[in-house]
């Protein structure tokens, strides 16, 4: 449902409205129709359908409307994009070195597409990212000798499934990972990296707030794990794991 025309001058009568201002509309279960029950009404403090299904208004016949009307989550399958910001956390163990025990932490941004589709409140659909990151932990490996593991820049592809409640869509998620980790042994002003992309796995959840029409805010938790290979920065082989917890905030655009 939408604004009524405003209350004329002096309080006598409303202004003219336009053809979609007081309407009140049905989405069918599947989620596919969208009917017009009644529109062209006046009532300034809101309009709605009853639980036997009829009409009912709120407050005077005078005054401007304030809308307060329940939405459903999306209206359409569609593509959507968007921006993310967050903060990562875990861990990166060295075979060859036991003791260096990396804690990687810092800061991820990035964008994400995506598309979903809709049966009923049942949301369901595929969403990639690709994140700048510095993500990045160091430890004493030895004497003298320091053992960092970074994550450089982070991407998940996954398939997402929610429940719809309002304009509310929590949500669970998991797929596949692929970042760039790069390990960093140094001894006093010397030091040698070896760095790989890594193909992992992802899995978590969130919950996304629908507002101003074709936006939506969400909170995500995602845990990576890229698996651990040889990175070669020790003398003998050196499996480098990394393990990653990430929370964080994003904004979409739905086209």
């Amino acid at each position: 449902c939408s604004k009524a025309g405003p209350v004329n001058p002096g309080g006598r009568g409303f202004m003219p409205i336009v053809p979609h201002h007081g309407t009140v509309m049905k989405i069918s279960k599947d989620g596919k129709q969208l009917d017009v029950i009644a529109s062209g009404l006046r009532a300034p403090n809101g309009i709605g359908v009853s639980p036997d299904g009829k009409i009912v208004t709120t407050g005077d016949n005078e005054g401007t409307f304030i809308p307060r009307c329940r939405l459903n989550w999306i209206t359409a399958p569609g593509f959507y994009a968007g921006v993310n910001v967050g903060y990562g956390f875990g861990s990166s163990d060295w075979s060859a070195v036991p003791t260096a025990s990396n804690k990687p932490k810092g800061l991820l941004a990035g964008g994400t597409l995506g598309y979903n589709w809709q049966t009923g409140a049942f949301v369901y659909g595929l969403e990639g990212d690709f994140d700048w990151s510095g993500v990045k932990g160091s430890a004493t490996c030895a004497v003298s000798f320091t053992c960092e593991t970074a994550n450089t820049w982070l991407a998940t592809f996954r398939g997402r499934a929610g429940y719809a409640i309002d304009r509310w869509l929590p949500y669970i998620t998991a797929g596949g990972a692929y970042g760039n980790v790069k390990a960093t042994s140094t001894i006093a002003a010397l030091s040698t990296s070896t760095s790989k992309d890594k193909l992992g796995w992802t899995a978590g959840a969130g919950v996304e707030y629908a507002f101003l029409g074709n936006w939506t805010a969400k909170l995500e938790y995602l845990y990576v794990d890229l698996g651990s290979s040889d990175l070669g920065t020790a003398a003998v082989p050196n499996n480098v794991s990394f393990k990653e917890n990430i929370v964080r905030a994003g904004l979409n655009y739905k086209f």
